[in-house]
């Protein structure tokens, strides 16, 4: 899931009787010990390269150990294969069946579920909670009950497409200065992103494991998990504390096609470590089949708490004293390309050695025999039989069905997903039938194959990319990525009138898809194209862009350039009351209050443009255009000086920010400075002199005959 574009959001919210129903606790709860909770959650973990589970490539001394003193459960299952769905299952003790959560940007955590933190927190527990990268921002539902969540992982620049990340060692490091404050019982859950791609491990890891990055990533997260660890044996709490350690999902690396996770749902992105350590219980290996939903039930085993009623899962605690669980079948989905693409939904069972994925393409596997899965079982009349158990596991887990509503996320917070390589445009209708065509599996490779045809243009190789794009687009004229990345490529390559021909006739392919008319409301803006921009927007009836901050920002643009500044001024505090942190919004609100200054000369325009523009610099403290805002400023207060620095600060941000560079020109001209003047003014004339109408080029032509 590499591909990166716009995301699009709405949540699921459940009924108050499913609320109720799973918050019931029993009437006697066994007596609490006096025992920690630490959770560990590594995103994009394998089993299979822990040396607990016969890894002999990569270096894992810390989980081993761990491993080592525990349980280690050989048969763990995720039961989502994205971030926030297992994490929901992990902390709820729920599956997607009642929480509603199928996939990290078309859902959030509904209000009322009861969450482990909220659990040990009623019963007098410290809770906190260290997160490593955005699919896990408190925004998205599972803060509750923590009194600390630092989800503090920087400020994510969404032009640039490589995306902030909070190393293992950084939420390491907070995660212990939290823990030396603590003498009461404790809850901490502690959350690493590093294996999720891209994979770019530190040294000197990426040397050690050259060629291999994705393991240099576990190898460097197991290394940073060492100082967490000594600390609770430093402070003797390692002996009293339950310590879980588990994966998210895996990762496929290549295998069935698969690049990443988020589509396919074989054991290369379900089966995940699992590692129970508790206080008493002797070390053991578990060959049972267990998965995500037990370990709300077997932690507050554990701690002696009470288990909540309706949870689907078991206590694993008895498998842990040599006692056999009883048998029951577990669920799984991989729902993404269902509710992000329109794609046939893919859901399945684990049923003793037996394993059911059910699609148009149904499989079924022999995981004794065949835990790779990759000797399909032919067994063509016992898939209806098949699909009948797992309808019937469904009914019995699902205790009322969710209902959708809008969710008022708003899409910068999608974009951040969107950085982290999830692709996702929110359908608006979904097929009721579906065909082979429409498998995942039958997908998956146009998808690759767009990947790959982007890759070659990001290398330089333009008619390549272009070419292959256009050959996925005639095989599949309903694959949204062609219609996407081909538009970006034109206007890349200059070609606006390619551009928003393409995406044109991906909207007319596709009405629904959101991404292709974001894409194309974005190319019309770059073309200048603003009456265009107004008509699109208002014409186009879709909750998504009520939501959109990115959309009424492009529409105050367009307002502001076609000189209705009024109408610019709502656009803008329209976006920023969805998302008040949004910096490009700010500065184009500040730009349109200084022109209200220019024109009345009303002092209070000049201060509410300077406090936009500051405000956007906190947020984005590079941002060339925010630093050109407040040099117009301070030039229009007379503060000359002041000025000239907000520029300079603007070139560092961005060398070829055209505006900072005219500006200077003039100041240094104004100045007597000739000598900087005139290389601003030529640097400005090099870069946009084929941009520039003829009036303004006979006007910097001037301007260059004075300076020298």
């Amino acid at each position: 899931m590499m591909t990166r574009r716009r995301l699009a959001f709405f949540g699921l919210l459940l009924t108050l009787a499913v609320l109720s129903a799973v918050s019931t606790l029993p009437a006697n709860p066994p007596a609490p010990s006096r025992h920690n909770l630490l959770l560990i959650t590594i995103d994009t973990l394998r089993a299979d390269r822990l040396g607990c589970y016969g890894s002999a490539g990569v270096k894992t001394p810390v989980m081993d150990a761990l491993a080592a003193r525990g349980g280690l459960f050989l048969r763990a299952f995720a039961q989502t294969t994205t971030t926030l769905p297992s994490h929901a299952n992990i902390l709820l003790g729920l599956t997607p069946l009642v929480h509603g959560v199928h996939d990290n940007s078309n859902f959030i955590v509904p209000k009322g579920l009861l969450t482990l933190a909220e659990h040990l927190k009623a019963s007098g527990y410290a809770t906190a909670a260290v997160v490593g990268a955005y699919p896990l921002d408190r925004r998205f539902g599972l803060a509750r009950g923590f009194d600390l969540y630092d989800d503090d992982y920087g400020f994510q620049d969404f032009e640039n497409l490589d995306f902030v990340e909070r190393r293992a060692e950084a939420v390491v490091r907070r995660a212990v200065e939290w823990l030396k404050e603590k003498t009461e019982r404790w809850f901490l859950w502690v959350h690493c992103f590093d294996p999720h791609a891209p994979y770019e491990p530190p040294e000197p890891f990426r040397t050690r494991y050259e060629g291999k990055p994705y393991d240099g990533e576990v190898a460097y997260t197991d290394s940073s998990l060492g100082p967490l660890v000594e600390a609770l044996k430093m402070a003797g709490g390692l002996e009293k504390t339950v310590v879980v350690l588990t994966a998210d999902h895996g990762e496929s690396l290549g295998e069935h096609g698969e690049n990443t996770h988020g589509y396919l749902a074989y054991n290369t992105t379900l089966h995940v470590p699992l590692i129970i350590c508790v206080p008493g219980l002797k070390p053991a290996k578990v060959r049972e089949t267990v998965a995500h939903q037990d370990i709300f039930p077997t932690v507050c085993d554990a701690l002696g708490l009470p288990i909540p009623r309706a949870l689907p899962g078991s206590s694993l605690l008895p498998s842990l004293r040599g006692k056999r669980l009883a048998a029951r079948p577990l669920y799984f989905e991989s729902l993404y390309p269902y509710y992000s693409r329109g794609w046939a939904p893919l859901r399945g069972i684990i049923s003793a050695n037996l394993k059911f994925i059910d699609s148009p393409l149904p499989e079924l596997y022999d995981l004794d025999a065949d835990f790779g899965e990759v000797r399909k079982l032919e067994d063509p009349g016992g898939i209806v039989a098949w699909r009948g158990r797992l309808e019937s596991l469904i009914r019995r887990q699902s205790l009322k069905a969710p209902e959708a509503s809008a969710g008022n996320i708003d899409a910068r917070a999608l974009e951040k997903l969107r950085s982290l390589g999830y692709v996702t445009g929110r359908q608006t209708a979904f097929k009721e039938t579906f065909g082979p065509q429409d498998d995942v599996k039958s997908l998956l490779p146009f998808n690759n194959r767009s990947e790959a045809a982007f890759s070659l243009y990001q290398a330089g190789k333009v008619k390549e990319a272009v070419a292959e794009l256009e050959a996925i687009f005639a095989a599949r004229p309903d694959f949204d990525l062609s219609y996407t990345f081909l538009g970006l490529i034109y206007r890349k390559q200059g070609d606006k009138e390619k551009s928003l021909r393409i995406l044109r006739q991906g909207l007319e392919r596709l009405p629904a898809d959101y991404e292709i008319f974001v894409a194309y409301v974005s190319a019309l803006l770059e073309a200048g194209r603003y009456d265009q921009v107004i008509g699109t927007v208002q014409a186009r009836e879709d909750p998504r862009q009520e939501v959109d901050p990115e959309v009424w920002n492009a529409l105050g643009v367009a307002h502001s350039n076609t000189g209705k500044l009024d109408e610019a001024v709502k656009s803008y505090e329209k976006a920023l009351a969805i998302d008040p942190d949004f910096p490009k919004a700010l500065t184009n609100l500040g730009t349109v209050y200084l022109v209200f200054y220019s024109r009345s000369r009303e002092g209070r325009w000049l201060e509410q443009s300077l406090e936009r523009f500051r405000k956007a610099l906190a947020l984005d403290p590079g941002s060339a255009a925010a630093w050109n805002g407040v040099g117009a400023a301070h030039r229009q207060a007379g503060n000359l000086d002041e000025a000239i620095s907000a520029w300079e600060k603007s070139l560092e941000s961005d060398p070829e920010f055209g505006n900072a560079l005219y500006n200077l020109g003039l100041a240094y001209l104004e100045k007597g400075d000739k000598t900087r003047a005139l290389a601003s003014l030529e640097k400005y004339k090099t870069l946009f002199d084929s941009s520039i109408s003829a009036e303004e080029k006979t006007k910097l032509d001037e301007l260059i005959r004075r300076c020298r």
